[in-house]
């Protein structure tokens, strides 16, 4: 859905275009829902969602498809509208399960740092030191996201391996010593 939002920001900042705008209220109002289920339980989100979201997300699609015979085909804006609508259908199941966002900037965040070091990343060395890098990112980027200090855990996790049961090596993960 950002990628969404974002074509309709384009549009409204080079044109100032009303239709833009509505399609922005629109979409903030979906944001607005997920801001007050954020960190709730699944099943919670999804009664909320189906409650407040779900009729916001049908009325913007049914509004979008009203939109756009009514201006024409090649403008940017009808572009904007075309590119929502054909997102729609992937978008819509965040509506019925909990464990979906509806955007994925969490991800892209995660690996924001990845990216911006692509050109440094080019000469891994090998394509075994390629799987080992990603392993690392992986791993890091885990614990980020589930609140530990990366270099805490990865010394603590590097020094409980040798004498670790192998069967319990689940254990060693990030989010099962997340605060």
């Amino acid at each position: 859905m950002a990628h969404v939002r974002r074509k309709f920001v384009d549009v409204h900042r080079a044109q100032g275009s009303a239709i833009a705008d509505e399609a922005i209220k629109r979409i903030a109002q979906l944001y607005a829902v997920e801001k007050a289920v954020r960190g709730s339980p699944a099943d919670k989100r999804v009664d909320i969602r189906q409650a407040q979201a779900k009729p916001i997300f049908d009325d913007l699609e049914a509004w979008l498809h009203a939109q756009l015979p009514s201006i024409s085909g090649k403008s940017p804006l009808a572009g904007a509208i075309r590119y929502a609508l054909t997102r729609m259908a992937r978008l819509r199941p965040y509506l019925d399960h909990g464990i979906l966002e509806l955007d994925n900037n969490t991800a892209e965040r995660a690996m924001r740092s990845v990216a911006i070091g692509r050109k440094n990343y080019l000469f891994v060395g090998s394509q075994t030191g390629g799987k080992a890098a990603a392993i690392a990112y992986t791993l890091i980027e885990t614990a980020k996201l589930n609140g530990i200090d990366p270099q805490a855990w990865l010394a603590d996790t590097l020094a409980r391996i040798p004498d670790y049961k192998i069967n319990r090596v689940d254990d060693l993960l990030p989010w099962k010593n997340a605060p």
